[in-house]
C-alpha cells in the first residue's frame, strides 16, 4: 500500500506548513481566503489544516477559480515578491480523531461516524483507490458534494441544518473519507450548521484498512437518506 499506517495523505508536521506560509509572507495575523477548482475539496482541507495549526482567520471562497474567471474578475500569472512573515503554531488536537477514537465509536456508538465518500464506495460496490471496499461499521453516508448546490455554490446554513437534522448538534461526530481530504467540506458544513463537537479522522478509510483487525462493512443499510 506504500505506507504502514496514517493513510494516503498523512498530516504534515505542523512546522512544515507554518514555515511555507511564513516564507510566502503569510503571518499569524493574516486573513487567508482559500480556493480551488475542485468544488472546494482541497480548499477545505487547507482550511482545516490552518485551523488545526491554530490559525482562525481562514475562509473558503464560494464556487472556486472557474467561477471567478467566468465572472470576469481579474487574474494574473505574476508571482509577487513576498517579505517573509512570522507564523506561530498552536496545534488544536481536539480537532483530530485517532484510529483508537474511531474504533471505539464504531464498536460502542460513542460518536457518530460520517463517511463522506459517494454512495457506491460507501456500499463497497466499487473502490478505485484503496485495497479494500466498504465502510467503517456503524458509519452513515453523507456524500461531501451534497453540501454544494447544482451550480457549485455552498448551500446556506438553513439547508445544511436540514441536511444534518437527524444528528445531535452537541453529540460527538467523527468525519472521514478516503484519505482525509474530501471529508473536510463536511466538517465545514457541520460547523456552519451549528455542530460543536466535530473531529476529522485524517487517515480515514485508507488508514482504517491498514489495520488487519479493523472490521469492514458493506451495503446500504446505514446509508443516510434525505427526507
Amino acid at each position: 500500500m506504500g505506507f504502514a499506517h496514517g493513510g494516503r495523505h498523512p498530516l504534515p508536521d505542523p512546522a512544515e506548513p507554518a514555515n511555507r506560509l511564513a516564507k510566502a509572507g503569510i503571518g499569524s495575523n493574516s486573513r487567508i481566503v482559500a480556493y480551488d477548482d475542485q468544488g472546494g475539496m482541497n480548499a477545505s482541507r487547507l482550511w482545516w489544516l490552518l485551523r488545526y495549526i491554530g490559525h482562525e482567520q481562514v475562509y473558503i471562497m464560494d464556487e472556486g477559480f472557474s467561477a471567478w474567471k467566468n465572472a470576469k474578475f481579474p487574474v494574473t500569472v505574476d508571482v509577487p515578491v513576498q517579505i517573509p512573515a512570522s507564523f506561530e503554531v498552536n496545534v488544536q488536537p481536539a480537532m483530530l480523531a485517532s484510529v483508537e477514537h474511531v474504533q471505539q465509536a464504531s464498536a460502542s456508538g460513542s460518536a457518530v461516524l460520517i463517511d463522506s465518500r459517494d454512495a457506491r464506495r460507501y456500499a463497497g460496490l466499487e473502490e478505485p483507490i484503496d485495497a479494500k471496499a466498504g465502510h467503517i461499521p456503524g458509519a452513515v453516508n453523507y456524500f461531501w458534494k451534497d453540501v454544494l448546490d447544482w451550480d457549485g455554490r455552498w448551500t446556506g446554513t438553513g439547508v445544511l441544518e436540514e441536511r444534518f437534522s437527524k444528528l445531535d448538534k452537541d453529540g460527538a461526530i467523527i468525519v472521514y473519507c478516503g484519505s482525509g481530504v474530501s471529508a473536510c467540506p463536511n466538517v465545514i458544513a457541520l460547523e456552519e450548521a451549528g455542530f460543536s463537537n466535530v473531529k476529522l479522522y485524517s487517515g480515514s478509510w485508507s488508514d482504517w484498512i491498514s489495520y488487519e483487525e479493523n472490521p469492514v462493512a458493506t451495503g446500504n443499510a446505514e446509508e443516510h437518506k434525505d427526507v
